[in-house]
């Protein structure tokens, strides 16, 4: 991996040349590339629309995908995309700036789905699901404009991790975030190549990089949120023993209906003996 300016695409001038730095990229390079071939993400010829909201998951998501293009392992076009949602002080001009001397393909989309938000959910509630589906629509919309046939988020394994849990605490139900999804009108994929990626790897590769993140607190910090409490929950359990994440992680990938208790995934009725 090369890092002069003849050799890469401007994302990654100036990386770090010390072997833990290329020991990450690889890292992330290779979880990446693994997510997109095992999930059937690649259709020759696509266009994606990479949606970053300028924190260190998108950024991360939007320089691998680069580096994979680089490489000739994604045969797909790519359109970066920022909705500007009207939150009070989001910096407006910082993603515009960066893509522009990144030489990055991209549209900003501005849609004040923020007073929408606030007019609809009640003082002391939490608007995140609202704000969510507002702009999951808003992306949508532009996909289709923009003639893409995929929405590419930059949730990584930590997050798919974390909706598990809530939806075991909360909803009753086993589900989280899958790699790659069909929306419900069935004409847009949605992916998530980060899928394999611990957020502590988009962290570090971000700060390396010194990519100019924008906070994600520009909406108003709602302590308590079921988000934090599993995070935090899933934090102390790292902590008292190392890898247990990865491990939780690789269970997603393991499922046995055979030894759980659905009956719509396994025919425990027409079970039978010799």
């Amino acid at each position: 991996m090369l890092d002069t300016s003849d050799d890469i695409h401007p994302l990654f001038e100036g990386a770090p040349k010390s072997t833990e730095f290329r020991k990450l990229r690889k890292r992330l390079v290779r979880s990446v590339r693994e997510a997109v071939e095992q999930y059937g993400m690649i259709e020759p010829g696509a266009r994606w629309l990479v949606c970053l909201s300028g924190g260190k998951d998108s950024y991360t998501l939007l320089a691998v995908l680069y580096e994979l293009k680089w490489r000739g392992l994604l045969p797909v076009d790519l359109l970066a995309c920022n909705l500007d949602q009207g939150q009070p002080g989001f910096p407006a001009t910082v993603l515009p700036e960066f893509l522009e001397r990144m030489t990055v393909p991209h549209r900003i989309e501005y849609q004040d789905t923020y007073s929408i938000v606030m007019d609809k959910i009640p003082q002391g509630r939490t608007f995140c699901a609202l704000c969510s589906r507002l702009r999951r629509g808003n992306l949508y919309r532009i996909a289709r404009e923009e003639g893409c046939s995929a929405v590419v988020l930059g949730h990584h394994r930590d997050d798919i991790l974390e909706t598990f849990f809530m939806n075991l605490f909360h909803g009753g139900r086993l589900a989280t975030m899958p790699p790659k999804l069909v929306n419900e009108e069935g004409d847009l994929f949605l992916y998530r190549p980060l899928a394999h990626v611990a957020e502590e790897d988009c962290a570090k590769f971000a700060a390396a990089m010194q990519y100019p993140i924008i906070p994600c607190d520009l909406c108003g910090s709602q302590d308590g949120l079921q988000r934090q409490q599993v995070k935090a929950i899933l934090d102390q359990w790292e902590i008292n023993s190392p890898g247990r994440r990865q491990v939780m992680f690789r269970a997603l990938m393991n499922a046995r209906p055979s030894h759980l208790l659905d009956p719509e995934l396994f025919d425990f009725a027409g079970l039978s003996v010799k």
